[in-house]
């Protein structure tokens, strides 16, 4: 709860700053605010690591504050902390405008957390809606650039009608329970005598149709691939990794919490969806010539994986969600660095932007070959064992035609990681430096760590919630 609360008068102290005139001071301010909120909440983390944390809810249950929620309010604070330490140098043109990049970042941050935190259908709407009018404004963040302007509107139309779906949906579910808290629809689903209600799985549908779209899951990912590309590649980084996070997370929490009663009817749906989009990003991702687009389509695949982990609420995959949105996450925020730093230097988004890079910055090379090998799934990286977590509850479960589905898929997905490893290694290099500077190079060196932390002892990750 302190979480939420702290983050959010660090979002209007940041606005504040600015009415004060203390602009040059906003974004450590931000960085050290946020790394404090982490250090209050790792007395939590100690107790969910010791397996005595009692939950505990606020706001007439609007809150709830247990091991999944302290779990990933911690690991969207760590990636937004490496976010906002790429931001000084990002918007280094626009410092004018510092506070309100800053401060959207942090509002973001706060739907995030509300997203993994929620105990009433009202904060997970308000969750959603946060995050999302965020990552509208920042996807259209540069006027200058009509990709951006597509990429904001285009982004903001879809969701919008996504978020209709979601509110229409909530709306059904409320109609049929007569309660908004996940605990009171939990009860009247289990205390139901006779089938469920058809109004009742038609707001649950609804409400699955939205959440597949905040998540980009096949069909309706459309448009991740151009709001990604003509995005920011920052707020791109922030779209792939704590938007996508927090978004499975809320699926999950929904879900497992009251939903599993009527899982059944939507088991065959889901699982069509998951191979879908498993397999049409994978194969999308083979054809791209952009690195950003490359990186959106296989997003899409991720997202097919983590669906695996929401079809076996019945296992309870908590554990594995959160492990591999960990490997997921920092191995994408350290791509996304690599990225812009070379974007930055050859002014291009292109595969052939990488041409020789293992010479002209061969440390830079190393760590995105690390990120890379992490996201295709090769182990020891932290990105092999936790599709091997989610493979493992898939095969526990019963899902085996899933299972070799996914398993297939990761195979394929091999190639295109690899053709930016073959670009950087066995092309010609050009007289284009690609030079960091310390932000970058420390976020870049903890996202690897991190992964490589994770990927050697993965049962420090998987035990916070195992």
């Amino acid at each position: 709860m302190k979480t939420l609360v702290y983050t959010s008068f660090l979002g209007i102290a940041c606005l504040v700053a600015e009415v004060l005139n203390l602009r040059k001071f906003i974004l450590p301010l931000c960085v050290l605010g946020l790394a404090v909120i982490f250090g209050l909440n790792v007395p939590d983390l100690i107790q969910l690591q010791s397996k005595s944390l009692a939950p505990a809810s606020f706001y007439n249950g609007m809150v709830v504050v247990d091991g999944f929620s302290v779990a990933f309010s911690a690991l969207l604070i760590v990636f937004a902390i490496l976010l906002l330490l790429l931001s000084g140098d990002f918007y280094r043109k626009e410092e004018d405008k510092i506070s309100d990049y800053m401060s959207i970042t942090i509002f973001t941050l706060c739907g995030a957390l509300a997203l993994v935190s929620f105990g009433n259908m009202a904060m997970f709407f308000l969750g959603i809606e946060v995050l999302s009018i965020s990552l509208y404004v920042l996807a259209g963040s540069n006027k200058r650039s009509v990709r951006s302007n597509e990429a904001g509107m285009k982004y903001f139309l879809m969701g919008s009608f996504a978020s209709g779906l979601l509110l229409f949906g909530i709306a059904l579910v409320y109609g049929e329970t007569a309660s908004f808290d996940l605990n009171g629809i939990a009860e009247y689903i289990a205390n139901v005598q006779g089938p469920l209600s058809p109004m009742l799985y038609v707001g649950i549908a609804l409400i699955l149709v939205a959440l597949l779209f905040k998540v980009s899951a096949v069909p309706f990912h459309f448009w991740a691939p151009d709001v990604y590309e003509g995005s920011p590649t920052l707020t791109t980084a922030m779209m792939a990794t704590l938007a996508k996070v927090a978004a499975f997370a809320a699926f999950y929490r929904l879900f497992a919490t009251c939903f599993i009663p009527s899982f059944p009817a939507f088991a065959w749906t889901l699982t069509a969806v998951a191979a879908a989009t498993i397999t049409l990003g994978n194969l999308t991702a083979l054809v791209q010539d952009s690195f950003k687009r490359m990186m959106a389509f296989s997003g899409v695949s991720h997202a097919g994986y983590l669906l695996i982990g929401i079809m076996c609420l019945y296992g309870h995959t908590d554990a594995a969600i959160f492990y591999y949105s960990l490997a997921y996450g920092v191995a994408s925020l350290s791509a996304f660095a690599i990225a812009i730093l070379v974007a930055k230097a050859t002014g291009s988004e292109k595969f052939e932007a990488f041409n020789g890079l293992g010479k002209k910055s061969p440390l830079l090379a190393g760590a995105l070959t690390l990120s890379m090998l992490s996201l295709a799934g090769i182990p020891p990286f932290a990105g092999f064992f936790g599709k091997y977590y989610i493979f493992s509850e898939a095969f526990r479960t019963g899902h085996l035609g899933i299972t070799v589905v996914a398993v297939v898929n990761s195979i394929i997905g091999v190639y295109f990681y690899f053709k930016v490893i073959l670009a950087m290694y066995t092309q010609d290099a050009d007289d284009k430096p690609v030079q960091s500077n310390l932000a970058y190079s420390l976020v870049i060196g903890i996202a690897v760590v991190i992964s490589l932390i994770a990927g050697l002892f993965p049962s420090w990750f998987i035990g916070l919630l195992g």
